[in-house]
């Protein structure tokens, strides 16, 4: 091996790995991307990206799960802030509804591989679930413990919240919705407006 070639593949990282796996998808699609490709535009060779993933479906989900730790930085910056627990729920649901309107109108092709892995790997979306029923939680208990929430059981009162939201973060209906020229920020405003009214009466679930 030459030297130069040698000290790329010393540099080669997972995200330069990533993002040439990206740039291939957006000019060839997902079928047609493979690791040779991947290999021969970063200059080294396919052996080589095999000492970082053992596969092209190892690297589409390494895509999707960063696709997807992007999105919880996303709402950890609202989980993080000193704003009304209300004002951070609204801002938390519309910002990652943004985020995936924004991925399908920019990046379509890597936002079709996003909704098709979702699609075969249930254990993600069980996951990416999991993460954000946390970080709702953790805004419901500010608000509880700030006197602005009432509810017996914040876990709980998460869960209603990510169940409601659904339909305007998950990949396939914003994919439907924008195809149908539906804007559907004023009805996420007015979901978040109505939970919120709920938890300020207050949520009694009965499962505390």
């Amino acid at each position: 091996m030459r030297k130069d070639a040698r000290l790329a593949d010393e540099a080669l990282t997972t995200d330069r790995i990533l993002d040439a796996a990206r740039a291939q998808i957006r000019r060839h699609g997902q079928a047609k991307t493979n690791i040779v490709d991947i290999a021969k535009a970063l200059g080294t060779s396919h052996t080589t990206i095999y000492r970082h993933f053992r596969s092209k479906a190892e690297v589409f989900d390494a895509i999707v799960a960063a696709t997807m730790k992007d999105e919880e930085d996303l709402a950890n910056a609202f989980v993080r802030s000193t704003d009304p627990a209300s004002e951070r729920l609204l801002g938390m649901v519309l910002a990652l509804h943004r985020r995936k309107r924004e991925r399908l109108e920019g990046d379509p092709e890597v936002y079709e591989l996003y909704r098709r892995v979702l699609e075969e790997r249930p254990e993600l979306v069980h996951n990416y679930a999991a993460a954000m029923t946390r970080l709702l939680a953790f805004i419901v208990e500010d608000g509880v413990r700030a006197g602005e929430f009432k509810t017996d059981d914040v876990g709980a009162a998460a869960g209603v919240i990510r169940d409601a939201v659904t339909i305007y973060v998950h990949p396939a209906h914003v994919e439907a919705a924008a195809k149908a020229g539906i804007d559907l920020e004023p009805s996420v405003t007015r979901m978040v407006i109505t939970l919120v009214t709920a938890l300020r009466t207050g949520l009694v679930l009965g499962t505390a």
